[in-house]
């Protein structure tokens, strides 16, 4: 009787190691869920997803060549349709109309970004392909026309498609500073 119940015991540990590493297995080679987003065209929450973690090097580059007003790098970064959403409510629409706007803000600015953070993610969007996303943190610093430094922490929110930008939501929030009035 004791054989039998060892072999018994034996079994179900073996049956249960088995499927414990097939559980572990299918878990390591699925896709795993950051959060989820409310995509464009569509009426329910869409599971965000790891995104294309190469497209921080692109998002780098990126940001160097506007450090160094390199028009041409940036031209070449941006997909042709390239989209671009600031936060004061602008909307810039082609490669070539934002080469423009750079061109002439460059010749009278001396913008900066410092790149703090980047979180490589995606999305179905409503046909139900994967858009690659790339949300980063960044210092933005310039001059204004009186001399008075301009610092800012703007959060981009990237579209890339077949490596390249596509379009750029910025968001843009004020140097922190302590005060006794605390407002929205």
């Amino acid at each position: 009787m004791k054989k039998y119940i060892t072999s018994i015991m034996l079994v179900l540990l073996f049956i249960s190691c088995t499927n414990n590493q097939q559980k572990n297995s299918t878990e390591k080679n699925s896709v795993i869920e950051i959060g989820s987003a409310l995509m464009d065209g569509t009426n329910e929450m869409t599971p965000i997803i790891v995104g294309e973690i190469s497209n921080q090097e692109i998002w780098l580059k990126y940001i160097k060549a506007h450090n160094d007003k390199n028009l041409d790098i940036i031209a070449e970064i941006n997909a042709e349709d390239w989209e671009g959403y600031t936060a004061d409510g602008s909307v810039l629409k082609g490669n070539k109309a934002h080469i423009e706007v750079l061109d002439n803000w460059f010749k009278s600015a001396n913008p900066k970004w410092k790149v703090k953070w980047m979180i490589a993610n995606a999305a179905k969007n409503k046909d139900g392909i994967i858009e690659q996303w790339l949300t980063t943190g960044n210092e933005y610093t310039d001059v204004d026309e009186n001399g008075n430094e301009i610092f800012e922490h703007n959060v981009h929110d990237i579209q890339f498609a077949d490596g390249k930008i596509k379009k750029i939501y910025v968001y843009k929030r004020a140097k922190a500073q302590e005060s006794a009035e605390f407002s929205y």
